[in-house]
């Protein structure tokens, strides 16, 4: 399963619903609390080890943030890769 995240502040609640072998991807400003000061960062790391999770170039470019800000195991796509993801993933939750 592939979920979208575009919740702001992010819910831990939300976390806790993501199956072992899912991919995540943050998007919006929801990749705010993907940094690795934030208070997520240690949930995040976490997940990392059941998770690929994911963060679009392009929403990282707009906040002026780049790849060493966040989370370290994070991986930052284009869009063709998120088309990518959708495609390998039939079945899509999105949270906002």
């Amino acid at each position: 399963m592939l979920h979208l995240i575009f919740q702001s502040p992010l819910d831990s609640a939300v976390l806790e619903r993501i199956a072992v072998g899912d991919e995540v991807i943050f998007l919006e400003n929801a990749v705010l609390r993907l940094l690795k000061n934030s208070v997520f960062s240690a949930a995040l790391t976490q997940q990392l080890t059941k998770n690929r999770l994911f963060v679009l170039a392009d929403d990282l470019l707009v906040r002026g943030l780049n790849a060493t800000d966040l989370v370290a195991g994070i991986e930052v796509i284009s869009y063709a890769q998120w088309v990518d993801l959708t495609i390998k993933n039939t079945v899509i939750q999105s949270w906002t």
